[in-house]
């Protein structure tokens, strides 16, 4: 539904409650104490209560707002508007659009909203041919030392490595299902038709690293397209193919892995245009988690919403 007839639908606290315990029931509500499936709803407390054990649970408890304060019309306003467009809003912004007072709640609730993302896109393992390669995103590993070295009166700021050896950027191993175009393409379109797509933020690019992240994330029977680097030189002892292609011309080399390129140029693009770059090292992959999870379902409409709520709800969100 568009955002007005989604605001009509929850347009206070009592709709908001009403919906969550409706979707709640649906998807069933097991007891914490014997696992028993039916329960009561009490209007009174907000409260589910076991038919067989009598035990009682918060309409919230198991759910991504369990031991939130915030408003649960908050909830569904803020997962709204992180599906509403292919970007994402900074906390500040929704703050501002939200009307509470406070930053800190407003900020953590959309961390809790990117980590349902995340856990979402672990269930499944991407297939067929995939692009493999490694992105690098600027990030803020130590506020406290550059705060310290600003006061000391440090103006210079220090010079780092670029690429995989820089202390300044997260190594993100990227992976996206890319899967070869028989009929001609459009002049400057992908001869490749791209799938799912992850990214993973890695302490290192070595082979051992990457051989466990992709035995996690891509099936056995897939088959990888890399460029030479060394770091994917073992991947057939975790996959069953493995291509290696090589470019010496740069200008040449970013349309042999097209969609990694792209996902990693749009996810930069992104955090630049809403973070400003600006990103504790802590939370690199939370970013990431909603990048890929809305692109994953690009064209999932007005679905996207309701599916995002689904999954905030379930008791294995965490």
């Amino acid at each position: 539904m568009n955002l007005a007839l989604y605001l009509e639908k929850y347009s206070d606290e009592a709709k908001c409650i009403e919906s969550l315990r409706d979707l709640r029931l649906k998807e069933g509500v097991v007891c914490k104490k014997c696992g028993h499936k039916e329960h009561y709803f009490r209007k009174g407390d907000l409260k589910f209560e076991c038919k067989k054990c009598h035990s009682r649970q918060s309409i919230r408890s198991g759910t991504v707002m369990e031991h939130s304060n915030l408003p649960i019309r908050y909830w569904m306003l803020c997962i709204k508007l992180m599906t509403l467009t292919k970007k994402s809003f900074s906390a500040l912004e929704m703050q501002r659009i939200i009307g509470h007072k406070r930053y800190e709640p407003i900020w953590l609730m959309m961390h809790k909203i990117r980590l349902v993302m995340g856990k979402r896109d672990m269930e499944y393992q991407l297939n067929g041919y995939i692009e493999m390669d490694e992105g690098f995103f600027e990030r803020i590993d130590n506020m406290e030392v550059i705060k310290e070295k600003k006061e000391v009166g440090t103006t210079k700021p220090e010079k780092n490595k670029r690429g995989r050896g820089s202390e300044r950027q997260a190594k993100v191993l990227v992976m996206v299902e890319s899967k070869p175009i028989q009929k001609e393409c459009a002049k400057g379109k992908p001869d490749r038709k791209v799938g799912y797509l992850k990214m993973k933020v890695m302490e290192d690019l070595k082979g051992k690293s990457i051989n466990n992240v992709v035995q996690e994330s891509i099936d056995e029977k897939s088959i990888a397209l890399t460029d030479g680097y060394r770091g994917y030189s073992k991947l057939k002892t975790v996959i069953n193919g493995h291509q290696v292609i090589i470019e010496p011309d740069k200008t040449k080399a970013s349309k042999l892995f097209p969609w990694a390129n792209r996902a990693i140029s749009n996810a930069k693009k992104m955090f630049l245009g809403i973070h400003h770059n600006c990103i504790n090292d802590k939370y690199v992959q939370n970013y990431l988690d909603e990048f890929c999870y809305k692109f994953n379902r690009r064209y999932f409409g007005d679905k996207l919403t309701d599916r995002l709520i689904l999954a905030s709800i379930k008791n294995t969100w965490y």
